[in-house]
């Protein structure tokens, strides 16, 4: 008796990676008298979300820099895509941190060019 070959199949999925952006930015100053301050951020923001005919990033910041307590960047999602031609984008950004500290920071910046040198 002839013993038959055991054949698997394999399927990959085909994982695309859509594109991110660097970013950086300072709150708006909070609180008043001597403790007013502000805090600065920099990080990536995540993959590219399709909406409708553009598409968003969602921003997951776990720190601003560090004056005697932190925020962080919660969840932000930014606005569509904003042409600088030559088939490049930035993406406007606008909301507020966390509460810590007893206060919050507003903020708003906009994201550095997409793949710049590419």
């Amino acid at each position: 008796m002839q013993k038959k070959k055991l054949t698997i199949k394999r399927r990959t999925a085909l994982v695309v990676q859509r594109h991110v952006h660097e970013f950086e930015g300072s709150t708006k100053l909070a609180e008043e008298g001597a403790d007013r301050h502000n805090h600065r951020f920099a990080g990536v923001t995540g993959q590219a979300i399709r909406v409708g005919t553009s598409h968003v990033h969602e921003i997951d910041l776990t720190h601003t820099d560090f004056l005697n307590h932190f925020h962080n960047l919660k969840k932000i999602r930014t606005g569509p895509a904003i042409s600088v031609g030559k088939g490049k984008h930035v993406h406007f950004v606008t909301g507020q941190t966390t509460l810590n500290d007893g206060h919050v920071h507003q903020f708003n910046f906009a994201t550095l060019i997409n793949a710049p040198l590419v």
